[in-house]
């Protein structure tokens, strides 16, 4: 089944303008999930907001917003006031400029989403945006309305598509600086930088994120699959991480390692090629 769009509206750039769907680059609808159960009964336990001073339930009718201005005072906003301030939504994508691809910060994406021309439309315009984009290696940035917050975007070509992640704002983003302030200058040198370099080397791969592997979420469907099954769980006494004790020590075996698995990545690759060559002939 085809996905759904989740916004429609149109891409502005200048007098141009021209409608386009999004669509979701990501879903985490096939992550393991659980409910909360009550263990005596077995039945599956829902949440409530309790009074803090009276302990009792609050009603969904009597739910507000609050603000809070120091201890216990709060600004207290209606559902009518907050939609009052929230921006209304023109459907639009405006492009406020271009920028190299490598110039955007990876700091700064939030969510990953999919545009494409919209149902039934020949997508002309969008693709001369597209072709445009994709030869001068740019990325566009652009404002709109999306799900009822003001996002910035930044918009790549992606095949027949374009790619677009909104963007975390500057005030969202912690400063490196503020992380790093107190780590020390290091001078690395001599056999320790060429152990580091030829570790890399050998490690040096093309980015597939087929190969990466989900290994906590693939546990947890087999854990509550040997459940299901009614399997005794035996639960492993957890590995304590062995001390570094000599960092030159280590890269040296850390290098003997990649090595020797480069090795046999190379032999298994000889191997399924002359197999081919076998079947070929």
């Amino acid at each position: 089944m085809a996905p759904r769009a989740t916004w429609k509206g149109y891409i502005r750039l200048a007098e141009l303008a021209f409608p386009v769907s999004l669509y979701a680059g990501a879903t985490t609808s096939k992550r393991v999930s659980f409910h909360i159960i009550n263990r005596k009964t077995g039945n599956r336990a829902s949440r409530e907001y309790i009074d803090e001073d009276t302990s009792k339930p609050v009603d969904r009718e009597h739910q507000v917003k609050g603000y809070e201005t120091g201890e216990g005072d709060y600004v207290i906003l209606t559902p009518e006031e907050i939609a009052a301030a929230l921006p209304e939504s023109d459907k639009t994508i405006s492009i406020e400029g271009f920028v190299p691809l490598d110039e955007v910060d990876t700091v700064f994406l939030d969510k990953p989403y999919y545009l494409a021309p919209a149902d039934g439309i020949l997508g002309e315009t969008f693709a001369v945006l597209r072709e445009g984009m994709r030869r001068r290696k740019v990325a566009a940035i652009g404002k709109a309305i999306l799900f009822k917050r003001a996002r910035t975007l930044v918009l790549r070509p992606e095949g027949p598509g374009l790619a677009a992640c909104s963007l975390n704002y500057n005030y969202e983003v912690r400063p490196a600086s503020e992380v790093f302030r107190d780590l020390p200058d290091l001078k690395i040198e001599g056999e320790m930088l060429d152990l580091a370099r030829h570790i890399i080397e050998t490690k040096m791969g093309e980015f597939d994120p087929r190969s990466f592997d989900d290994r906590y979420d693939q546990a947890l469907a087999e854990l509550v699959k040997a459940k299901a099954e009614g399997k005794e769980i035996k639960v492993p006494p957890r590995k304590r991480e062995e001390k570094v004790v000599n960092l030159l020590d280590a890269l040296r075996e850390s290098a003997k390692a990649a090595k020797a698995s480069g090795s046999k990545r190379a032999a298994s690759g000889s191997k399924s090629q002359a197999a081919s060559r076998r079947k070929a002939g």
